[in-house]
């Protein structure tokens, strides 16, 4: 289930527009945006990949506090990384999250979203928007978003579907290959597996 939301998740509390708005107007306003942009450009989507990645990063990059969200995964690891080893791990791990879970933003559908009464204190620093996703077979899962808010506004960096954190799971993902391995081991496997993936697409389109 994780792998299946993760990046739809983050996707909907990612408007292009109006960061200043309160978070569960962004939740809101981002199911519009991509429900605009699936309906008029989803057949070219599903048949270039290029396209569809060039899609997600143009909404997700900006808007994803990819920082925040590598050095949570990363864990205590982060703090003997040397700053080589931040910057890499953390382009790595973002283009690990894009190319894995795009697919996803296909299958969109905004009437199987809702979003729940925001309680929340806006003042924090950080907070939490709930929402609930409704499955084709009517199964009801709760998904909250962890959101920052920095100079600029507010911007995801977690999403807990069915009490799963996405952080927490591929923090020990990441911590149990760093410890078999190095961390050093681990930011070239992610790099070589964004290189393949995209000479792959690339020979897919010759």
């Amino acid at each position: 289930m994780l792998n299946r939301f993760s990046l739809l998740a983050f996707l909907c509390v990612l408007p292009l527009h109006a960061f200043a708005a309160p978070p569960d107007e962004l939740v809101t306003g981002a199911m519009q945006l991509l429900e605009q942009e699936l309906t008029a450009r989803k057949e070219v989507l599903v048949n270039d990949k290029s396209a569809l990645y060039a899609f997600v990063d143009e909404v997700l990059r900006p808007r994803l506090n990819r920082k925040l969200a590598a050095q949570l995964v990363l864990g205590k690891h982060w703090r003997t990384a040397s700053d080589s080893e931040k910057e890499r791990f953390i382009e790595a791990f973002y283009a690990t999250l894009l190319h894995r879970y795009a697919d996803g933003i296909l299958e969109f559908d905004p009437s199987h979203f809702q979003v729940l009464p925001y309680h929340g204190d806006i003042t924090r620093k950080r907070t939490t928007v709930k929402t609930k996703v409704r499955l084709d077979d009517g199964t009801v899962v709760p998904v909250n978003y962890s959101l920052v808010k920095g100079a600029d506004g507010w911007r995801a960096f977690d999403v807990v579907i069915e009490g799963i954190s996405y952080v927490r799971n591929y923090r020990a993902e990441i911590d149990s290959e760093i410890r078999s391995s190095s961390l050093a081991a681990v930011i070239d496997r992610l790099e070589t597996e964004q290189r393949s993936s995209e000479q792959s697409r690339d020979n897919t389109h010759e």
